[in-house]
């Protein structure tokens, strides 16, 4: 199955306008999806015979920047069965205060990995998942203060009067 032809099962089931947009170029062409429906048509996805992705390969948070004031998280599908891929990617303005987490639907209802890919994201950007089971840092200490991969994140001196040096 095909770009196209993925893109028709999700407009034919969804509506058009699920899809903000397409990035054609690269190796991997992406639709973007509005952040509200990603349970929904990784359901479909999921659950269509036609598209059959049965795994999640992977899931990135990303920090668009300082100057975007956005966020998204991208997600990569597979079909075993079928040998095909797609990649999803939802987005959203967020002024980065630490106070107020991008926040984005959990997909670990449906793909169990996701589980583990979405406290990455948190722990790291700082990305909140709603409906998550379980999340928490994964990878620094629980009184870590910020989140290292966000752009704007300066690096502490010291953690627990420990001098880190890089």
């Amino acid at each position: 199955m095909i770009f196209e032809e993925i893109k028709k099962v999700i407009a034919d089931k969804f509506g058009n306008e699920v899809i903000i947009g397409e990035e054609n170029q690269g190796l991997q062409p992406a639709l973007i999806i509005s952040p509200d429906k990603i349970i929904d048509i990784c359901l479909e996805l999921r659950d269509n015979p036609d598209t059959w992705f049965d795994f999640l390969s992977c899931l990135s948070g990303i920090d668009y920047g300082v100057e975007e004031q956005k966020f998204g998280v991208v997600y990569h599908l597979s079909s075993i069965i079928k040998k095909h891929t797609i990649v999803l990617k939802v987005q959203q303005q967020n002024n980065r205060d630490e106070q107020n987490l991008p926040v984005f639907k959990s997909v670990s209802s449906v793909w169990k990995t996701a589980d583990w890919h979405e406290r990455e994201a948190f722990d790291l950007l700082g990305i909140y998942f709603e409906g998550h089971p379980d999340l928490r840092r994964i990878l620094l200490p629980d009184d870590w203060e910020g989140y290292p991969l966000r752009k704007d994140y300066k690096n502490a001196e010291t953690y627990h009067n420990i001098k880190i040096d890089f």
